[in-house]
């Protein structure tokens, strides 16, 4: 059974994404999230955690974290990755989750023809 990998055909969605990071998204840009958000098994094409947003201060300051595949163990705050804009973070993990399912530079990948 083959399973679906983000690649240079879906930068559409990402551009969407970038445009709106929240509220509603096509079936496309649902599909690159679900895979984005559900990686996670150590494999081709997936990563060894997931990113998160630890929340420091309610509405005005978030960390950017690592969640670990064991359930139960710490999250690993990403030294100096500091956000105050919750939609800024969003587009920072789309962008940072990205390039490892891809191995591609977002903003690179964006700006070629």
């Amino acid at each position: 059974m083959s399973r679906y990998r983000i690649d240079r055909s879906d930068l559409a969605f990402a551009r969407e994404f970038l445009a709106d990071p929240i509220g509603y998204h096509s079936p496309g840009l649902q599909r690159v999230l679900n895979l984005m958000r559900g990686s996670g098994v150590a494999g081709a094409g997936e990563i060894p955690f997931k990113y998160v947003l630890v929340v420091e201060d309610r509405h005005g300051r978030w960390r950017l974290g690592r969640l670990p595949l064991r359930r139960g163990a710490p999250v690993e705050l990403v030294e100096g990755v500091v956000y105050t804009d919750l939609i800024a973070a969003e587009r920072d993990i789309f962008s940072r989750r990205w390039k490892d399912l891809t191995g591609d530079d977002l903003d690179q990948a964006l700006s070629q023809p």
